[in-house]
C-alpha cells in the first residue's frame, strides 16, 4: 500500500471562528497544522503518494505543503468546485491514483486524531479479501455516531445512522473515519454529484453483496470537530497521549515554539502550546490550551482548555475557561468567559465587560 486520499474539504462550521480564516486541517495542533500529523503518520506507515481532496479555502494547502518532499511524500491537490461530500470527493480524485484495480487505497477523514495501526488495517484488508475495510472504534455513547455492527469474523452486517433508542443501539462500534478501498471499488461511486460514503456508498455496497470488513482498534481516537475537542487533541499530542511523529519538540507538559516568549513565573501546564511570536506575560497561568502565533496573554490571566487565535490579546487578570478567542480579537482586562464562549475574529471586548461571577 503506497497511496492514500485525504479528505480535507470540510468547512469546519462547528469550529468557527477558528475556521473563518483557516480551513480546519490547517489549524495548528501541537504547534503545526493538524494535517501535518496525519501526513506524518501516513508516511510512517509506508504511504508515499497522497491526494488531498480540497474544497473550502483550498488555496492555502499547496503553498504550505508544496509537493510534500519535505515530509518524504509526493502530494497532489484536487479542488472541488462544488462540495461533493465524502464519497463524491473520493470519486473526484480517482483519476490521480496510480494503483492497479485490486490494490488497496487508504482513505482518511481530515479531522480525526487517531492512534490507529494503519499497517494492521491494510493487512486485515488483504487477508480478508475485502472490497472495503473500515477502522471501527468503540465509544461509550454511540448516539452521535453511525453504528457499524459486525459478525464474529469481523464482516460488516449493517450501517445504522445515529441511533436514539436503546433498542437501536445494537453495538458500541462506530465508523472511525479511516478506510481501505479496493481501487476498482472507487470507480463504482457516481461521479459529478454529492455522495456520502457513510449514507450511500457503504450501504449500497453492502446490499449489493460486497465484502466490507471492520477492524476494531480502540487506541486513541478523537473527532476534532468542536473547539473543546480540538484543544484537547492538541494537548494530548503535546503530552504524548496521542502519537505523532510531527510534534516539534519533546513530549511533556508544555510546548513553547522558538520565537515565543514566556515570562519566568508564568505557569504552562496540561499540554499547553505557545506558538511562534506569541507572548505570555508574568503571573499568567495557562492550562491545556493553545496560544496561536503572535497572540498575547497579559499579566495574571488564567486560561484553561481554551484557544487563543493568531494576534489575539487576552487582558490582565482575565479568566478564560473552555473559550475560543478568534484571530485578532481583544479581550480586555478583568473579563471572565466560560464554557463554550466564542469571541469573533477582530472583536474587541472592553475591560470588565463580561463576567460569570461577582467582581468582588
Amino acid at each position: 500500500m503506497t497511496e492514500a486520499i485525504l479528505l480535507v474539504g470540510g468547512k469546519g462550521t462547528r469550529l468557527r471562528p477558528l475556521t473563518v480564516n483557516t480551513p480546519k486541517p490547517m489549524v495548528p495542533a501541537a504547534g503545526v497544522p493538524f494535517l501535518t500529523h496525519q501526513l506524518a503518520r501516513a508516511r510512517a506507515a509506508g504511504v508515499e503518494h497522497i491526494v488531498l481532496a480540497t474544497s473550502y479555502l483550498a488555496e492555502v494547502f499547496e503553498p504550505y505543503f508544496g509537493d510534500g518532499s519535505s515530509l518524504g511524500l509526493h502530494l497532489e491537490y484536487v479542488t472541488e468546485e462544488e462540495p461533493l461530500g465524502t464519497g463524491g470527493a473520493i470519486r473526484n480524485v480517482a483519476g490521480r491514483l496510480r494503483s492497479g484495480p485490486d490494490e488497496p487505497v487508504l482513505i482518511f477523514n481530515g479531522d480525526i486524531l487517531t492512534g490507529l495501526d494503519i499497517g494492521a488495517l491494510v493487512s486485515t484488508h488483504r487477508s480478508s479479501g475485502a472490497d472495503v475495510s473500515l477502522h471501527l472504534t468503540r465509544v461509550e455513547d454511540p448516539r452521535a455516531f453511525g453504528l457499524v455492527p459486525t459478525d464474529p469474523s469481523g464482516r460488516v452486517t449493517a450501517f445504522l445512522e445515529k441511533p436514539q433508542t436503546p433498542e437501536e443501539i445494537v453495538t458500541d462500534q462506530i465508523n472511525a473515519g479511516a478506510y481501505v478501498f479496493r481501487r476498482s471499488v472507487i470507480d463504482t461511486i457516481p461521479s459529478g454529484r454529492p455522495v456520502s460514503v457513510e449514507r450511500e456508498t457503504f450501504p449500497d455496497l453492502l446490499s449489493s453483496g460486497a465484502h466490507l470488513q471492520g477492524m476494531v482498534d480502540s487506541t486513541y481516537w478523537l473527532d476534532l470537530g468542536t473547539p473543546q475537542a480540538f484543544v484537547r487533541g492538541s494537548a494530548d499530542l503535546v503530552m504524548g497521549r496521542a502519537p505523532s511523529p510531527a510534534v516539534p519538540g519533546r513530549c511533556g507538559d508544555r510546548l513553547v515554539l522558538e520565537s515565543a516568549t514566556v515570562a519566568a513565573d508564568a505557569k504552562l501546564t496540561g499540554g499547553t502550546v505557545v506558538c511562534e511570536g506569541a507572548a505570555v506575560h508574568p503571573g499568567a497561568r495557562v492550562d491545556g490550551s493553545v496560544v496561536l502565533a503572535g497572540a498575547v496573554v497579559e499579566e495574571g490571566a488564567v486560561i484553561s482548555a481554551s484557544l487563543i487565535g493568531e494576534r489575539a490579546r487576552v487582558g490582565a487578570r482575565t479568566v478564560l475557561s473552555g473559550t475560543v478567542v478568534g484571530d485578532g480579537a481583544t479581550v480586555g482586562a478583568d473579563n471572565e468567559l466560560r464554557d463554550g464562549a466564542r469571541v469573533w475574529c477582530d472583536a474587541v471586548l472592553p475591560a470588565g465587560a463580561v463576567r460569570f461571577s461577582s467582581d468582588q
